[in-house]
Order: C-alpha cells, then sequence, then structure tokens
C-alpha cells in the first residue's frame, strides 16, 4: 500500500484542516481527536510521510515514541488521570482509519469506561480547554 497525500492528518500537517495542537517539535505533531473515546484523547502523528508501523523510517519511529511519552506524562498530569491507555492500528483489518501512522493517548480515571468510537465530534470549545490544561502541563 501507498502513502495517501489527502488523508485528513496530511491535511491538519499542512494547515489545511485545523487541529488543536498541544505539542510540536520539527518531526512531530500532537492534537486534540476530534472524536474522543475519552476527555483528554490525544493523537501524536509524525510529520514525515509513513502510512502506518510497517512503513515507518526507524528515526522516524524513535521521535513519534519520545513524543508520546512526553504528551503521554502531560495528559496524566493535566487532567489528573489514574493511568493511559496508548493505542496504534496498522490496516483495515487491525483497526486502522486513518493512514497515517499516529497513537492514541487517552487518559483513563478508575471505573470510568472509554467511549464507544461513534463518529460524534466533541465541541470546539470542549476540545480547546482540554488542550490549554494539557499545553499547561507541557510549560
Amino acid at each position: 500500500m501507498t502513502y495517501d497525500d489527502n488523508n485528513v492528518f496530511a491535511k491538519i500537517l499542512r494547515g489545511e484542516l485545523p487541529c488543536h495542537k498541544v505539542y510540536e517539535t520539527d518531526r512531530v505533531l500532537a492534537f486534540m481527536d476530534v472524536m474522543p473515546r475519552g476527555d483528554g484523547h490525544v493523537l501524536v502523528i509524525p510529520k514525515a510521510k509513513a502510512r502506518n508501523l510497517l512503513d515507518v523510517e526507524p528515526d522516524d519511529l524513535a521521535e513519534l515514541a519520545k513524543a508520546v511519552q512526553i504528551v503521554g506524562n502531560a495528559v496524566k498530569t493535566a487532567l489528573s488521570a489514574d493511568g493511559l491507555t496508548v493505542q496504534q492500528f496498522n490496516e483495515s483489518a487491525g483497526g486502522q482509519v486513518v493512514f497515517h501512522i499516529h497513537f492514541h493517548v487517552i487518559p483513563r480515571f478508575e471505573g470510568v469506561a472509554l467511549k464507544p468510537h461513534t463518529g460524534q465530534m466533541e465541541r470546539p470549545d470542549v476540545l480547546a480547554a482540554m488542550a490549554d490544561k494539557i499545553r499547561a502541563a507541557l510549560a
């Protein structure tokens, strides 16, 4: 399979679609998931073109993993979460929907189940507030 330059994350990276950024370096971008499975759900992506774990360059994957750890710590701190779920899917059969490698960082709270993936978008003001809290924890 080849990389699709028109996937939603490629459009976000080019500035063609908006996002609520929480963390960015020259190699990675982290932003709020617009269809969160839990409050504070963040997506972490490389800026490099890669479909998934099966074709990402090792150096890009290393930078991505570092960013997942940094963002995970900030999310847990900012939201006083009890834990984190980190997910990464590969190809349709593996559950991948957007074909640009990404990690889901989802804060978890004792006794609170993940929301189902219904495709319902969160209100922008809610995402902005969560992003503000996470960015503050990174500062």
